[in-house]
């Protein structure tokens, strides 16, 4: 069974850093596609970032520039590094994982999810 489990939220001020973490704990895939995901009270899910186990990589446009995202196979840990935060980025951060070589910018592409970090970006 897959366990994702996100971590390394927080409060941060405008023009603040945060970095996020995914681990899998549990069942892995050699090909997989991990999308990072956020939810603000009230609004869908929406696409952050995306990686591929072969290194493909897309990002929201409203994050480019901004936030990277990187992996380490090894660890079976994928990160999100978080620059020139703004307010607007406040949300629940999740991580979402299918066994995919192809990276799905639709929440219902995943096929699991972990339980979601805070973010908070204070102006």
């Amino acid at each position: 069974q897959v366990q994702l489990v996100e971590s390394g939220g927080g409060l941060v001020q405008a023009g603040g850093s945060l970095r996020l973490a995914c681990a899998n704990s549990g069942r892995t895939f050699s090909n997989y596609a991990l999308g990072w995901f956020r939810q603000a009270p009230g609004k869908e899910r929406t696409f952050v970032a995306g990686i591929t186990w072969s290194g493909q990589i897309l990002y929201a446009d409203s994050v480019k520039g901004r936030f990277t995202i990187s992996r380490d196979n090894a660890k079976n840990t994928v990160y999100l590094q978080m620059n020139s935060l703004k307010p607007e980025d406040t949300a629940v951060y999740y991580c979402g994982l299918k066994n995919s070589n192809v990276v799905f910018r639709l929440a219902s592409s995943y096929d699991y999810w972990g339980q979601g970090t805070q973010v908070t970006v204070s102006a």
